[in-house]
């Protein structure tokens, strides 16, 4: 029990730090999914290219998916949850990642142009809460807690990198907070 309770509060501090999971924005242009083909057939269209967005809105869309997945997880969690403390930790993601959507949204809207946080889970996310959709009692405990632990890892890398080399202030700043 110490050790679970201690790997209960290790992944509660590496949440409280972070919101948000890092995108590759390495590409000048991305590939629109919806205009995908099977490259097999050579006789279909080559996709459409649509300029890539700016790192700052991916920056934005990985924190708000971040902040969903976690509120969306976290929810599963007091449902399908064995354990008090997991469901006491959920409790507190939930209302963590709810005030940082708030302000996330808040920073967003007030800036010139606006930034539209999208919270459309990635493949990855999507897999994992599907996956946690199944589970209940103590094996959904584990995979909730390994979930949160990879989750929240990733959330902090994001955040140190935009903290770092963002391309605006008030999203710096926020990243760092």
């Amino acid at each position: 029990m110490t050790i679970r309770s201690t790997f209960i509060a290790t992944t509660a501090l590496l949440a409280l730090a972070a919101c948000g999971q890092k995108q590759d924005n390495s590409s000048t242009y991305t590939t629109n999914s919806a205009d995908t083909y099977n490259q097999a057939d050579a006789s279909a269209p080559a996709p459409v290219q649509t300029p890539a967005t700016s790192a700052a809105q991916n920056f934005v869309n990985t924190a708000a998916a971040s902040d969903a997945f976690e509120i969306e997880t976290s929810r599963l969690a007091l449902t399908n949850g064995a354990s008090a403390s997991v469901k006491s930790y959920a409790q507190k993601m939930i209302d963590a990642h709810t005030g940082s959507t708030a302000k996330l949204k808040t920073l967003t809207g007030g800036m010139n142009p606006a930034l539209t946080p999208d919270a459309t889970l990635n493949a990855q996310q999507q897999a994992t809460l599907d996956q946690l959709k199944s589970l209940k009692g103590t094996a959904f405990d584990q995979a909730y807690i390994a979930a949160q632990t990879s989750g929240h890892q990733q959330t902090l890398d994001a955040l140190r990198g935009y903290a770092t080399t963002g391309d605006v202030p008030a999203l710096k700043s926020f990243a760092s907070g």
